[in-house]
């Protein structure tokens, strides 16, 4: 079904009511913007499917309520950036939401798995994804770009009676709730631009009189970005961003002595940089901004996250999980270096199957062995003091 006006809209979200969910999926594109582009909107209740042309009716109202109403449960498969979009539409964050692809991994199947892997694996069908980067702004669409859309979210509803079903038999569907509930957390969908310049690489080598013009030059780029609409890089790469940090410039003269910054494609903005650059020198000590260096303790961290490694593989083995889903590389080397503190590793499921274990493992009341070619997991009572250690 194609909708044409928010009469029929409204009514299908009326089915969507009396049916407890609805399925949805979007096209936008953000290639040369910053925000993204929408461009069409999928959405199915039960076995019926409908198109939905953002682009030709405005008036996106019912659609946005239903984002609010906790008796629909709203159906995605990866659907952050959908939900972000409908974020900055509705100025609310939809709940509740279940998405497939998180489902999926818990469930047992591959860390990320695609749309199209699930349904082959779940319902035996192949889904044509040929037109995955065409030019969804043109109109008209063709026949073959509206049964694309369609298919995304055709076997949605049936991927999530399929999956929860499994994580009912399994005994899982508890280990969903936390990661299901900070799909619903406006948090995830704000921008800081103050925070931005965490998101820089190398912003981790610099001085913190330095980090402190990086983090105004970068809320700068944030907002410039955002009222240009434009990508971050095509305002400022990190780069160029990371060098005005260093030199600091104090007039356009030097601003435009700095490598890949062409001080007449900013325009005014080139003022405001040099006005957020002096926002940064002028910080007071107690202003200044830091990124925490992950500490080094006396212990190995490499070989203590190699062997957290091998216990939550074993873990994993055990639930029929994805490694990645259970515990990151990353997850890892800072608990290992002692953070604890907001670790996923430390809440919900996580803890419940390997979080508890692991830390257990740092402080040296576990231990891993080997027997019969399989590696065992053992509690031990207290700790190995270094003096019966003997030297290396």
């Amino acid at each position: 079904m194609y909708l044409h006006d928010t009469a029929e809209l409204r009514a299908l979200i009326d089915r969507a009511k009396a049916h407890g969910r609805i399925a949805i999926d979007t096209e936008f594109m953000r290639e040369k913007t910053y925000w993204a582009k929408l461009c069409l909107i999928q959405l199915a209740v039960g076995d019926e499917c409908a198109i939905l042309d953002p682009l030709k009716m405005s008036d996106l109202g019912p659609l946005l309520e239903v984002f609010a109403d906790e008796s629909v449960l709203k159906v995605l498969h990866a659907g952050s950036q959908d939900l972000e979009i409908f974020y900055r539409l509705a100025g609310f964050a939809a709940a509740p939401v279940f998405d497939t692809q998180i489902a999926a991994t818990v469930a047992g199947f591959p860390s990320q798995v695609g749309y199209a892997r699930l349904v082959k694996d779940l319902f035996d069908v192949d889904i044509d994804k040929s037109d995955t980067f065409t030019d969804w702004a043109r109109r008209p669409l063709t026949p073959a770009q509206i049964e694309y859309a369609l298919n995304d979210v055709r076997y949605l509803d049936g991927a999530y009676l399929e999956l929860t079903a499994r994580l009912e038999r399994d005994g899982r569907t508890a280990w969903l709730a936390g990661d299901l509930a900070n799909l619903s957390d406006p948090a995830l969908y704000e921008i800081r631009p103050e925070e931005q310049f965490r998101r820089i690489k190398r912003a981790s080598s610099l001085s913190r009189r330095q980090l402190g013009v990086m983090q105004q030059v970068a809320a700068w780029r944030e907002r410039e970005a955002m009222r240009r609409d434009l990508p971050r890089r095509w305002v400022l790469s990190d780069e160029t961003l990371t060098e005005v940090a260093r030199r600091r410039p104090t007039d356009v003269t030097a601003l435009g002595d700095i490598r890949g910054l062409n001080v007449r494609s900013l325009g005014e903005g080139g003022a405001t940089l040099l006005e957020a650059v002096a926002r940064g020198v002028a910080m007071s000590d107690d202003e200044l901004p830091r990124i925490e260096r992950k500490p080094r303790a006396i212990v190995d961290v490499e070989g203590v996250v190699e062997l957290m490694g091998a216990l939550v593989r074993v873990r994993a083995s055990e639930h029929g999980i994805a490694v990645p889903l259970l515990a990151t590389r990353s997850d890892l080397e800072h608990l290992a270096s002692g953070e604890r503190d907001g670790s996923p590793l430390l809440s919900g499921w996580r803890r419940t199957i390997v979080g508890d274990d692991l830390v257990l493992l740092v402080d040296g009341r576990l231990a891993l062995s080997v027997a019969d070619g399989k590696i065992v997991v053992e509690r031990v009572e207290s700790p190995v003091a270094e003096s019966d250690v003997e030297s290396a």
